[in-house]
């Protein structure tokens, strides 16, 4: 596997708990959330997005409301449900603790690497 694929790899595992978060400010259209997660580098494409929203949808956190547009079709804006609110909730505490061991684990390794393993003792 190269980088660009562990990354894109990295990116796709928040990227429902990144759009719940966008979505919890409150009614958000799709449109909006693709350009909020494109300028966060979060780099996703409708082709990702729709079918996500809907599988959100089907599980119950999600709901949707359309609203009539001045400059064309009526747009589909996005709520949390109830649901979705406590989804989220329990998702911010394991974000929390899954950034909190990830950052122990890279500040021991730049610990390890800090010293001068090199240098073996001597035998005598």
């Amino acid at each position: 596997m190269n980088i660009e694929n562990a990354q894109v790899q990295m990116r796709k595992g928040i990227l429902e708990f990144c759009i719940l978060h966008i979505i919890s400010r409150g009614e958000v259209y799709a449109s909006d959330m693709l350009d909020e997660l494109t300028s966060a580098q979060i780099m996703v494409v409708e082709g990702t997005l729709y079918p996500l929203l809907t599988r959100l949808k089907n599980s119950g956190w999600l709901d949707y409301k359309w609203v009539e547009s001045s400059s064309g079709p009526p747009r589909k804006y996005y709520v949390l449900t109830n649901e979705g609110k406590i989804f989220l909730d329990a998702m911010q505490a394991t974000w929390f603790e899954l950034a909190q061991s990830v950052q122990t684990i890279i500040h021991r390794t730049e610990e390890l690497s800090n010293t001068d393993s090199t240098i073996l003792p001597d035998p005598n």
